[in-house]
């Protein structure tokens, strides 16, 4: 992911800080907000949140039960405006079920591996250090990488370094991996990591950072379920804005920024036939998209904190009835769907094709 996964790390710092408060700031603003950071992880986005906008309430949602007591320890001072809620972010209906909360005025989702995750070893997501396979982010369930990679059909195993980890050599590092498999179960990342490695032509491997990165992208996407829980996250924080309410989302990669456009453009763009002269009530809009397309992090942010290198960021407001109304007036010849947008981006750095990062501050 991004930054080699192996490197020794420095103090954590909150991914686009400055430019998530900027995004979220009018809605945060708004009396009695409440505020869900989707991926606690460390809590550097929510500790800053609740720190400017000493009247919002937040939610704070994580799977994994450590980087909850290392948020509630650091977030013990605004005890009383906090919920934090062990759980993954698609389940935030229940979540607000549970708290007797209609709505929520602003969300912030931080994809990928957390901080804690990344710099703990034996967590198993990083490549470059030797720790046993897991890569799970909520340890007390699931399937480990171990399982996966010793238990997988060949097929579903091509499948899965192919669809999750865009890597074309996918086939070569299978047979390595079952061929290894077949005399001992191969149970470190250090070990798979290798295999990987040599699976790879030697042309190929100089080029794009560790040759293991896509390989382990792919496993801990599996193991985690993250692209089927995203999928149906996005449209659970759409529906759970108020009127006004705003959501940011920084993805790490291709796959899940994919995910994120296809569900927030489905709703800034109208929904009526094309055909028409005006608007059928109920077609328009329900959102405005803040950015144009995905924003990517100044080379400056990128030089105070090497995390940011990929991140790809989508920022959204939910119409009101009179906004989205507004939106259905007569249309002349419109050969695409009209989209609602109010672009106040910054210049941006496009990341190269190698990079990917991590997120949950």
């Amino acid at each position: 992911m991004g930054v080699d996964m192996g490197e020794p790390r420095g103090a954590h710092v909150p991914v686009l800080l400055e430019r998530c408060l900027e995004l979220l700031g009018p809605a945060l603003a708004r009396p009695g907000a409440v505020h869900v950071d989707f991926t606690l992880g460390l809590g550097g986005h929510a500790e800053a949140v609740l720190e400017r906008f000493p009247d919002v309430t937040l939610i704070g949602l994580d799977r994994d039960t450590e980087a909850l007591a290392h948020s509630r320890h650091r977030l013990a001072r605004f005890a009383e405006r906090t919920h934090l809620v062990h759980a993954v972010y698609h389940e935030l209906p229940r979540v607000l079920a549970e708290l007797d909360l209609p709505a929520i005025q602003s969300g912030l989702f931080d994809l990928g591996v957390s901080s804690l995750q990344l710099d703990e070893a034996d967590r198993g997501f990083a490549y470059a250090q030797d720790a046993p396979l897991d890569m799970r982010m909520d340890q007390s369930r699931g399937i480990t990488a171990e399982e996966v990679v010793n238990t997988y059909e060949p097929g579903e195993l091509v499948r899965i370094l192919r669809q999750y980890g865009e890597e074309k050599f996918a086939p070569r590092i299978v047979s390595s991996i079952v061929r290894e498999r077949a005399k001992q179960r191969i149970v470190s990342t250090q070990r798979l990591a290798e295999l990987v490695k040599d699976a790879i032509p030697a042309a190929a491997r100089r080029t794009g950072g560790n040759p293991a990165k896509r390989s382990f992208q792919a496993l801990r996407i599996e193991v985690n379920g993250e692209l089927e829980v995203l999928e149906s996250a996005i449209p659970a924080a759409l529906d759970a804005l108020s009127p006004a309410g705003r959501l940011v989302v920084m993805s790490y990669q291709s796959l899940e920024d994919k995910i994120v456009k296809r569900a927030v453009t489905a709703r800034a763009r109208s929904t009526g036939p094309i055909d028409l002269p005006v608007e059928l009530p109920g077609t328009g809009p329900t959102l405005r998209l803040l950015t144009r397309g995905s924003e990517l992090p100044s080379e400056a942010e990128v030089a105070e904190n090497p995390r940011a290198a990929s991140v790809k960021l989508r920022a959204v407001e939910r119409l009101d009835e009179n906004e989205s109304r507004a939106n259905q007036g007569p249309r002349a010849g419109r050969e695409r769907p009209r989209m609602a947008t109010t672009h106040g981006g910054q210049g941006r750095k496009r990341p190269r094709a190698d990079e990917e990062g991590e997120g949950e501050a």
